[in-house]
């Protein structure tokens, strides 16, 4: 078995957590400072959210087969890290997938307050995936 370096995933899932962090105690301050770092929490959630997928299909590829991915849609893709034991919801890796698509309209406000809302349910989803990859490396 080939092992990964997850170390590019931890810190973007640790990102994230420290942008919701900041995000929650200092957005009530004043207007500019709120958009400012909902756009930090944006920007970590894509990061994140990119890396993760990634190293799911690279798992995959390493340990179950080179071709088990190739030429699925995402949400197959999702069906078969679900089943093999990577993931336990591919309706949220769904969601978070449709957010990180939609985060080139941030423009809008009710996308970007979506977006962030999404941002928050993947951080625990981020960490859940750090743990499983842990163990199985």
């Amino acid at each position: 078995m080939v092992e990964l370096d997850i170390t590019s995933l931890i810190n973007a899932v640790n990102a994230l957590k420290d942008s919701i962090l900041t995000y929650n105690k200092y957005n009530s301050q004043d207007e500019i400072l709120k958009y400012s770092l909902r756009s930090g929490v944006i920007q970590n959630f894509e990061v994140a959210y990119e890396l993760s997928w990634k190293f799911m299909k690279r798992w995959l590829e390493i340990n179950i087969s080179p071709d088990i991915v190739t030429g699925v849609t995402r949400k197959e893709f999702y069906r078969i890290a679900q089943q093999n034991l990577l993931i336990s919801n591919v309706k949220m890796w769904w969601i978070f997938h449709e957010a990180r698509n939609n985060t080139s309209h941030i423009y809008d406000e009710d996308v970007a307050d979506e977006t962030l809302n999404t941002a928050f349910d993947f951080l625990q989803y981020g960490e859940d995936f750090i743990k499983i990859l842990k163990e199985r490396i």
